[in-house]
């Protein structure tokens, strides 16, 4: 285990930030054949991602292959123009996030038999992340709610797959996750002279899932995908939690602490992608929709192990994330048999519901925009995709002056991502 936590921390490292580029903070960025076409893959799942996409598709493959890649995003900062319950709570105020560089790695192994129709594999990917982070921990309009939020986390999933006759393939894999996270904050109470203290929460765990995928060829050109993947729970235990800028007013409440243990328990749900692709000639289109059950999101709990009531308290944000279906269509040109060019497009609606949207996330549905291009020269292949998410502007009224929480106001946000993957065949 102890390798396995340092293997996972080291790769994490390529994140330098982490932020969400599916509705809620899911990360489909497993491929960039697939990203081409619009994530409408699970039909396909013709190369090594078919490990996150639909691992019966490693039935297709043959022999060896090895797949590396990596996406680039750029997030650029969201916009708010509205009323906060922080400062003067009537008074229109405006705040732009920090615009967000950093990269999503994958890495995938795959062995496949023709003769026996036995395939395994063990892929390397990142399915949740989230990232936001405000300008000023000291005077964001949002500085009580949150002033900085990182999730990260790293799957490495183990993977078989079987032929059953000539038109049924199947796959299943156990998934081991490692996530670490980060929150600040600045806590503000104006009976005891506003800021009362920065504090940094930050800690990591594991957890572990499991998915499967089937894989239908009635005939050559005529396919049919679905995929599974399960929920997973995140318990981070024994997080550090360090305060610092501790006004006259915390103090005396403190007691001197200036640090504590604290627990945080995050639940990421499950998912189901259904797909169909057909090919003619040359073309080949698919469509897929793909439901991610975030119901399992209902609430956010931290824990402080010391806590210093009315300045430092636990708290169980309610949350009451819906369900949601994401339509995907994607299709590939193959202008010579090296070459083969992609497009897609998606339909992603938000999970978040008005009443608990807070400055963590603060979400909409979104219109997604792909292009790719492959090449295969010999054993190898490299494939290159490009996406613009385009996010719809939200307002929302949730603004409670009681508890200090929410917003009354206006969001908009996009953001571009490239992507590269190189394999090898042996």
């Amino acid at each position: 285990m102890r390798g396995w936590r340092m293997l996972a921390v080291l790769l994490a490292l390529l994140l330098t930030a982490s932020t969400s580029f599916a509705a809620g903070f899911r990360l489909p960025e497993a491929g960039a054949k697939a990203m081409g076409m619009g994530f409408a893959f699970t039909a396909q799942a013709d190369d090594p991602s078919a490990i996150y996409f639909n691992p019966a598709g490693l039935t297709q493959l043959e022999g060896n292959n090895v797949m590396v890649g990596v996406t680039y995003v750029r997030e650029n900062g969201g916009e708010f123009s509205g009323t906060t319950p922080v400062d003067n709570v009537s008074a229109s105020k405006s705040e732009t996030q920090k615009s967000l560089n950093f990269f999503i790695p994958n890495a995938y192994y795959t062995h496949t038999d023709k003769s026996t129709g036995f395939a395994y594999g063990v892929g390397i990917f990142t399915p949740f992340g989230l990232g936001q982070e405000y300008e000023n921990r000291n005077t964001s309009i949002f500085r009580n709610q949150i002033t900085k939020i990182d999730l990260q986390t790293l799957v490495v999933n183990p993977t078989v797959a079987f032929k059953i006759g000539n038109v049924l393939s199947v796959g299943a894999g156990i998934d081991l996750m490692y996530g670490k996270a980060k929150l600040e904050k600045t806590p503000w109470a104006p009976p005891l002279g506003g800021n009362l203290y920065n504090i940094e929460l930050e800690g990591d765990g594991t957890a572990w899932g499991y998915n499967f995928g089937l894989l239908l060829k009635p005939s050559a050109n005529f396919r049919v995908g679905a995929n599974y993947r399960s929920p997973f729970t995140l318990n981070i235990k024994e997080g550090d939690a360090t305060l610092s800028n501790i006004s006259p007013g915390a103090a005396g409440f403190l007691g001197g602490l200036t640090s504590t243990k604290a627990n945080v328990t995050i639940a990421m749900p499950a998912t189901f992608a259904l797909g169909v692709a057909y090919t003619i000639g040359k073309l080949t289109v698919e469509a897929d929709a793909d439901w991610t059950f975030w119901h399992s999101y209902g609430n956010l709990p931290i824990t402080f192990q010391d806590q210093r009531p009315p300045v430092l308290v636990s708290s169980n944000a309610q949350k009451n994330w819906e369900d949601v279906c994401a339509f995907r269509i994607g299709a590939e040109y193959r202008v010579t048999d090296p070459l083969a060019l992609r497009v897609g497009f998606v339909y992603d609606p938000t999970p978040v519901p008005a009443a608990t949207m807070g400055p963590e996330l603060p979400d909409a549905t979104r219109l997604n925009y792909m292009l790719g291009v492959g090449y295969k020269t010999g054993a190898w292949t490299i494939d290159v995709a490009g996406m613009y998410i385009d996010k719809f502007d939200r307002t929302v009224n949730n603004q409670n002056n009681t508890t200090l929480t929410g917003f009354n106001g206006t969001w908009t946000g996009n953001a571009w991502l490239a992507s590269l993957d190189i394999g090898y065949k042996f």
